[in-house]
């Protein structure tokens, strides 16, 4: 054993769990206060429920018949997106099952599909358990994984369902209560996946603590396919709800563009120059209200919720996941693991532990202790909640550090043990914490309208679209500086202080406040829906321009958490990187060497394959419904009069099969490019790969996402006429807002699909990487053996 800590093993044995029960719970009881909301018209004894609780109090209306719509707008939405994440589903099922075997095929022949014991790797003195045990256990895990990631993502999408028509129907009372819905629904989908994902890495951690053990070497080693599992989900869901939600956009976009006998001030068409429902109404060439819903429903709410709702959360899961499997994979080599000390070794899962506590005191603050009561205090409310979670984050780490390290200990660094003190790793997860908190607020910068970058943008629509895009090309590329700089100070201290295992952590400080940012990012897409309910509803315009300021400021919040999920996802996957690089038993990646080079170049070229692979098919995808909408036009009698009705169900299933098929190719890029490399060239040109991917991937991640936002902002810039500048811009219709509006089409297919996945296809060749390392450094290279 080695040095005793203040914390025992048994006060971590119920420490973590504890935490975790506290999340759910904590979760529970949110979602409960957002229940009270009710959205039946009738109480058990008949009586009508909003008599009392749903009176827009100012001008003393109280509509039945509007709570009715916003009901049935709100079961359209959740029907809708169900049905498209359960189709995504059972597809991604197959994927599991089939890479599951995949996994204990490849690891199984390690060893010859051995059931004797092996020698350890890292100590050859030792006996460890046999591959084919391994290779068992880490299919388990990566079974786990997948299933915690998709309920993860189900999950947050059924509570962003719940809870957009109480959003809705709470606006009637105030902005105030509006956003304490919303928020408190945000903060249901963050702690619930939290606390979920930490009890269930525990849970298959004691497990697999029964079968293994003293062997912690294997034991971890096995753990990695959870963080595996996590992220595979995560691509999928990404790239196909990207591609989903953008499909149906983009294509109400194009068609009000080239369907050019419906010119735009059509009389017809009195709402033409609103974007989505201007669209919507010139793809039929009437204004034909179910037309305009549905197209609505399908582009706008529907997709954000299997997008950015159950995609961010898949995303975010993946990152906690992976970073933590790599923090325990690399203590298991060092002398945490080599002297079976349970504390320091669970020390990533007690950072986690504190950062659920931390995130349930923050929450508190925009919950209970400060009431929002005007528009104005909406955005300070939610930056506050990252402010005071890094605060108070940054004293829990102090005090685990303190409490669950001993002063002294070693790190595995490439082959040799290096010296750590307790003091050196709290500034390890400091640094990343930080640096998070550092990368949020520049993104605010570079994508919030209320600064120069974006006001620039929108000033230059007035000569046309082509300004417009070569701003907002430059915008991304110089909001890449900052965050940049941000990361390498963070891998450089981290590193210099404690090696892989120090940028690990480094990882899961900066998300160890994910709780809260999971609550602020579900926020922004559950007012969006809000907003589209109140519109559809026929609400009075009061109701929209509160949940417009609600959605304003969750547009921002949603740019913070982008920018979160790709700074964490860097560190993440170098983390990744230099336990696969460990567990290969390669000292050196050598970039002179011709093998690694090649990797390296080819693995910079990959982001670029992705991105264009994901950004066409949303545009094939946006043709075909253009191409549907036509027909429907062309073919159906009576529908240009409004006598007849479209088919919506065509339009939908055409969004949910074009996704699903064009995820399948960018998903093969991402699982296949690993293996390929590995089998055929071996681990050195991996290593090459994956270094490569990180540095061009992180870089093009961030100025598509950013690029994407500014434009989306410019547009809102120029429509909400705020200041004067905007209003020389504006109004809807004019020529520098036809320019936004070309801007925020081409920038919807970079925000919402290209970059946030891009942030998964690093991080997951990283983990699938190191999942395969013992087979690869056994029986790859095989070209390189042959010639």
């Amino acid at each position: 054993m080695g040095t005793p800590t203040i914390l025992s093993d048994l006060g971590t044995e119920i420490l973590i769990p504890i935490c975790a029960v506290i999340g759910i719970g904590f979760s529970l009881f949110q979602w409960f206060l957002v229940s009270k909301v009710k959205l039946s018209l009738d109480k058990p004894d008949g009586k009508n429920v909003f008599t009392e609780s749903l009176i827009e109090e100012e001008e003393g209306i109280n509509d039945h018949n509007v709570v009715q719509k916003c009901a049935e707008i709100q079961n359209a939405i959740s029907e809708g997106a169900t049905s498209f994440l359960f189709t995504e589903y059972q597809y991604v099922g197959v994927f599991m099952i089939a890479f599951a075997v995949l996994i204990f095929v490849f690891l199984g022949s390690v060893d010859g599909f051995s059931t004797s014991s092996q020698q350890c790797t890292y100590d050859s003195t030792k006996q460890c358990k046999p591959a084919l045990f391994t290779a068992i256990f880490t299919s388990v895990s990566f079974v786990l994984g997948s299933v915690t990631s998709v309920i993860s993502g189900f999950l947050g999408m059924k509570i962003a369902t719940y809870a957009n028509a109480r959003t809705t129907l709470e606006a009637r009372k105030g902005v105030g209560k509006a956003f304490i819905v919303a928020f408190r629904s945000g903060a249901v989908m963050g702690f619930l996946l939290a606390a979920n994902g930490l009890l269930v890495l525990y849970i298959t951690i004691n497990l697999f603590k029964i079968y293994y053990g003293n062997d912690w070497e294997g034991l971890f080693e096995a753990i990695t396919g959870y963080g595996l599992g996590g992220s595979s989900m995560a691509l999928f869901g990404r790239v196909a709800g990207g591609i989903y939600t953008k499909a149906a956009d983009v294509g109400a976009d194009l068609v009000g563009k080239v369907e050019r006998n419906i010119p735009e001030d059509d009389p017809r068409n009195p709402a033409a120059s609103e974007l989505e429902r201007g669209l919507a109404e010139k793809v039929f060439g009437i204004l034909n209200t179910e037309v305009v819903n549905m197209l609505q429903v399908i582009a706008d709410n529907v997709g954000d919720n299997v997008g950015d709702i159950a995609g961010m959360g898949s995303d975010l899961f993946g990152s906690y996941a992976e970073s933590s499997c790599a923090a325990l994979v690399v203590a298991s080599i060092s002398s945490f693991g080599n002297n079976h000390e349970f504390t320091a070794m669970m020390y990533p899962l007690l950072i986690s532990s504190i950062g659920v506590l931390v995130c349930l005191l923050t929450t508190l603050f925009a919950t209970d202790f400060f009431e929002v009561k005007t528009v104005k205090e909406i955005e300070p409310a939610l930056k506050n909640q990252l402010i005071i979670s890094t605060v108070l984050m940054t004293i829990g780490i102090a005090l685990i550090s303190w409490i669950a390290l001993p002063n002294s200990f070693t790190i595995f660094n490439f082959g040799v043990q290096k010296e750590v003190k307790n003091w050196q790793l709290f500034l390890c997860v400091g640094v990343g914490l930080w640096a998070g908190l550092i990368i949020g607020f520049v993104t605010e910068y570079y994508t919030s309208n209320a600064y120069s970058p974006v006001q620039d943008v929108a000033d230059s629509c007035r000569t046309g679209a082509a300004t417009n895009v070569i701003f907002g090309l430059a915008l991304g590329y110089k909001s890449v500086i900052i965050p940049i700089f941000a990361i390498a100070v963070s891998i450089f201290v981290s590193f210099t202080f404690a090696a892989m295992y120090g940028v690990a952590v480094a990882a899961l400080g900066m998300l160890s406040t994910i709780a809260t940012g999971l609550a602020i990012d579900a926020y922004g897409p559950i007012s969006d829906n809000a907003g589209g309910i109140a519109e559809m509803a026929g609400m009075s315009h009061r109701i929209r321009e509160r949940t417009d300021a609600l959605d304003a400021a969750g547009n921002t919040t949603a740019a913070i958490g982008k920018g979160f999920a790709i700074g964490s996802a860097a560190l993440v996957s170098l983390a990744l990187f230099g336990a696969f690089v460990s567990r290969a038993e390669i000292t050196t990646v050598d970039v002179l060497t011709p093998k690694v080079f090649i990797g390296l170049i080819v693995g910079a070229m990959l982001p670029y394959w992705f991105s264009a692979m994901t950004m066409k098919s949303v545009g094939s995808a946006a043709l075909k419904m253009v191409e549907e909408v036509r027909r429907q036009f062309n073919t159906i009698p009576g529908l240009m009069e409004g006598t007849a009705k479209p088919d919506y169900a065509t339009c939908v299933k055409i969004s949910t099969d074009a996704s699903i098929k064009e995820m399948i190719p960018p998903g093969a890029l991402v699982m296949l490019t690993p293996l390929i490399v590995g089998i055929f060239f071996g681990v050195e040109t991996l290593s090459g790969v994956l270094a490569g991917s990180l540095v061009s991937g992180v870089q093009i991640a961030i100025s598509a996402s950013n690029t994407g936002g500014a434009w989306d902002n410019a547009k809102k810039y120029i429509e909400a006429g705020a200041s004067e500048h905007a209003r020389t811009l504006g109004p809807k219709g004019s020529d520098a807002h036809k320019a936004a509006v070309i801007g925020d089409t081409v920038g919807d297919p970079l925000k919402d699909t290209s970059g946030p996945s891009l942030n998964i296809l690093i991080k997951l060749m990283a983990v699938e990487s190191l999942v395969f390392a013992p087979f690869f450094a056994t029986h790859g290279g095989l070209l390189f053996k042959i010639f």
